[in-house]
């Protein structure tokens, strides 16, 4: 009773696998690697967004021609 064997782990894989499937797994590697990261830059006082927020630059509205002049 101890240790694992790897046949161990290949079924605890296997099991995993079966409750979330192949396409959720990817997904939860993610925000668990997201997460450690963010503890990580908590721990060093450091904050790095891990997506830059977009640059808002605002142009200035066409210039309408003036449709009807005055004479």
């Amino acid at each position: 009773m101890g240790e694992f064997s790897p046949i161990h782990w290949l079924i605890v894989l296997a099991v995993i696998l079966l409750l979330f499937g192949g396409r959720k797994i990817p997904e939860l590697a993610k925000g668990l690697g997201e997460g450690i990261r963010s503890f990580k830059d908590g721990m060093a006082g450091t904050s790095h967004p891990t997506n830059p927020p977009p640059s808002q630059t605002t142009t200035p509205p066409a210039a309408q021609p003036d449709e009807q002049k005055k004479a």
